[in-house]
This record gives C-alpha cells, structure tokens and sequence, in this order.
C-alpha cells in the first residue's frame, strides 16, 4: 500500500526550489538530502531529495535534475509516495500508522459492524472517517471514543454517545 509523504505545490525562486505539503510526521527523515521518493502518477518519479528548508512555516524542497522554475511547476500537484512496509511498527501499543487503521471493520460495543475506516484525516486531532451506510462519519481517534484496537482481528469499537455513529439519530 502506498502512503502519501506530501504534495508538491508552487515553485519557490527560479532555481527548481518547491513548496512541499507536508503530509506525514517524520518530515526530516522522509525529505532529507539522498532521501529517494516515490510519486504519483508514477511517470514522474522516483525524486531524489537534493536539499529540505523550512522557510516562513512551508517545506522547500530541491529535487535532482530540477533546476529551473518551468521544472519545478511541472512537478506541482505531484503526489510523493512511500510503501507502508517501509514504516517501522511502533514500540507504543496505543499508537498506529494510518495505514493500519484504514480497512478495519467498526464495531459497536455489542460487536455489530457499523462501518468501516476509509482515511484518516490530522487536522489537530486525528480523525476516523467511517463509511457508513453509504456515507461518512467522523470519528475522534481518542481511547474515551475508540477503546478497541484490534489489528489482528481487523476491526476496532467505537464506544460513543448517541449520534456519534448516526447524526440523523440524535436524541
């Protein structure tokens, strides 16, 4: 399974500098200079990192072989992709990778399947997106909410207040 690194956005300067969306937790490592990225569309990589900067809050990253602007914008929108097996498992049993999430079966306390996580999303705090009955529900990925993770089994339990898993059923 591919996991998303970052997203290339708009040139920075004229020298094939870009601006990268940083989309994973360990950027110093995964942009580091000599560090080689996977894209997608595949047809544009693997990009090799010639140098990282952080610069008023943005990633700006050089690749090799980009050295103009016109290069650099035609990388942008570019996705940069790692293999999960890449990942090293945690040594914390309450911490995953989005990766492991994805996939698992939802299961209520009684042990009804009430969907499945789809993504992951990270804005501040980390949010399940749970396809249920043909539509998503947003879950707080906290141990209050989700006290059950299983990855051998495949599933998790979300353990919420009414309406968490169905907002149409709020009492």
């Amino acid at each position: 399974m591919q996991l998303v690194v970052g997203r290339i956005g708009r040139p920075h300067g004229l020298r094939g500098e870009v601006s990268v969306e940083v989309r994973t937790d360990d950027p110093d490592r995964r942009f580091a200079p000599g560090a080689v990225i996977a894209t997608d569309p595949a047809a544009r990589g693997p990009l090799v990192v010639r140098s990282s900067r952080s610069h008023a809050g943005t990633l700006l990253v050089r690749f090799e072989g980009v050295d103009d602007r016109d290069r650099a914008e035609a990388l942008r929108g570019t996705m940069l992709v790692i293999d999960s097996a890449d990942i090293p498992p945690s040594d914390d049993p309450d911490e995953f990778h989005d990766h492991q999430l994805i996939g698992l079966a939802v299961l209520t306390p009684d042990g009804e399947r009430a969907g499945e996580v789809t993504d992951v999303l990270h804005h501040g705090q980390d949010l399940l997106v749970v396809r249920r009955k043909g539509r998503d529900v947003y879950v707080p990925f906290v141990k209050a909410l989700v006290p059950v993770v299983d990855l051998e089994k495949g599933h998790l339990v979300v353990d919420g207040p009414a309406g968490l898993l169905d907002p149409d059923e709020v009492v």
